[in-house]
């Protein structure tokens, strides 16, 4: 019998009465069982408590007084689970933010693609190589990316390798944090190798030293020391797609009256998992984390409106992110739509635009790319359309790496296709680097800088 206050017919278990895309088919159901035991009995990652004050910061989100970042890798890797590669992916989520509390004039939520991004989804079962077949690379929580029987049979010992990852990064972003690592008055500690020769270098200068300027002058003024900008809260998040995985470290709080994912802040459900009937939807119902859900071309208005009304019953403020993500050659066509058919519900969402899985694209050479002028396109358009519709666009939702990668073409320095093979690792989806993710983040606040500044005449 359910504990859930809202949902009577609803319990951790009850998906497995539903069809469940993208699960894994494990030769042994025996060594799974035994080891979404284990994984029931470890700690949790994160606790309630944190995920209701990042409810509680979305649902400012919603009513435009804060701005959602939410990015990191397309697929997290056991091998990249280094001190180094945390903390450039948290150096440039925090130059991101600084970038964008600068230009946007409101408080940013940081919210990393990590800590448990160990499980993709794929459009086929099977991948074919030179007359072999296999089944395809799903994360390296369930199999391995080398091409050999062993290595892709699926291993229920990789979700607790995923586990113990998750909790060694987010420990550590936690040590950094409090530590002082997002402290406002050092910006100059999240420098990476790449600014010192990047052309944005004069321009992200002159934001870091608006704002230690800002602080100064406040703090010379009061007598006292901004407190809040010495650390900054963070919270992890990724798509919720093992449910058996999502299942063992469901718990309820007896204090909140609530079953929580206690693996991460904010799950999300991805477009290949987000039938109504499916065993995602009706998993996702009953949790009481803030959750999201993408939304593609290829999802009518009528699934929006029912998964809208299915997810959220009670319109909980903060509760449900629609991250829609139609690429810049449908964006104007179908986010107008979208935003329609949720305001004739009646339902308070928070938008948020994932300008990068609709702009995938391949090469002649057979590598998947992404042109960062379609990125920036369907931000900036995103941006429009919600204005022009009445409705408000509270965030991004970016893949991206503090690394010095190649796998996303243009930006500032003008990457090619005959680039890309240089420094091309991701195992999944491109993303983009650390410059490009910068840029992105600087365009974005000097378009909302551009606006602001014109209504301000329009008004005079």
């Amino acid at each position: 019998m359910s504990k859930h206050p809202l949902f009577a017919d609803w319990h951790p278990a009850s998906w497995r009465g539903r069809p469940a895309a993208q699960q894994p088919h494990y030769a042994d159901p025996d060594a799974l069982a035994r080891t979404i035991e284990v994984l029931g009995r470890l700690p949790p990652l994160v606790v309630s408590w944190e995920i209701e004050a990042l409810r509680a910061k979305l649902a400012a989100a919603e009513r435009g007084e804060q701005f959602l970042l939410q990015g990191g890798d397309c697929a997290e890797s056991f091998d990249d689970c280094e001190s180094d590669n945390i903390a450039r992916r948290l150096k440039i989520l925090l130059q991101m933010s600084l970038v964008l509390l600068q230009g946007l004039k409101k408080p940013v939520i940081r919210v990393g693609r990590f800590a448990g991004q160990y499980a993709k989804p794929r459009s086929a079962d099977t991948e074919t190589r030179d007359g072999v077949t296999l089944p395809c690379y799903r994360g390296d929580n369930v199999n391995r990316p080398g091409f050999t029987p062993p290595e892709r049979a699926p291993d229920p010992e990789l979700l607790l390798r995923g586990y113990e990852r998750a909790s060694l990064t987010l420990n550590f972003v936690r040590a950094l944090i409090d530590g002082g690592f997002a402290d406002l008055h050092h910006p100059e500690y999240w420098d990476l190798g790449f600014l010192r020769h990047t052309p944005l270098r004069e321009a992200y200068q002159g934001i870091v030293d608006s704002i230690a300027e800002s602080l100064e002058f406040f703090e010379s003024m009061s007598g006292q020391r901004v407190h809040a900008a010495t650390r900054c809260e963070f919270y992890t998040s990724h798509e919720g797609l093992h449910l058996a995985f999502e299942q063992a470290q469901t718990r309820y709080i007896a204090r909140q009256q609530r079953w929580y994912n206690l693996s991460t802040h904010m799950p999300w459900i991805g477009m290949r998992t987000a039938a109504l009937d499916g065993a995602h939807v009706e998993y996702f119902r009953g949790i009481a984390n803030p959750i999201g859900v993408k939304v593609g071309a290829g999802m009518s208005a009528e699934w929006l409106q029912e998964l809208v009304s299915t997810l959220n019953p009670q319109q909980i403020p903060g509760r449900l992110t629609l991250i829609h993500r139609f690429g810049s050659k449908h964006v104007e066509q179908r986010l107008p739509e979208m935003i329609a058919a949720v305001r004739a519900t009646g339902a308070r969402v928070l938008w948020v635009c994932d300008p990068m899985h609709g702009n995938t694209e391949t090469t002649a050479g057979g590598l998947k790319t992404r042109r960062f002028e379609n990125i920036l396109a369907e931000v900036e358009a995103a941006f429009r359309i919600h204005e022009d519709c009445g409705s408000t666009l509270g965030g991004v939702h970016v893949e991206l790496t503090g690394e010095d990668v190649t796998e996303c073409v243009g930006g500032a320095r003008g990457l090619r296709e005959a680039d890309l093979a240089r420094a091309y690792r991701s195992a999944v989806d491109p993303r983009l680097n650390a410059e490009q993710s910068l840029e992105l983040a600087m365009r974005i606040a000097q378009r909302v800088r551009s606006e602001r500044q014109r209504g301000a005449r329009n008004i005079k």
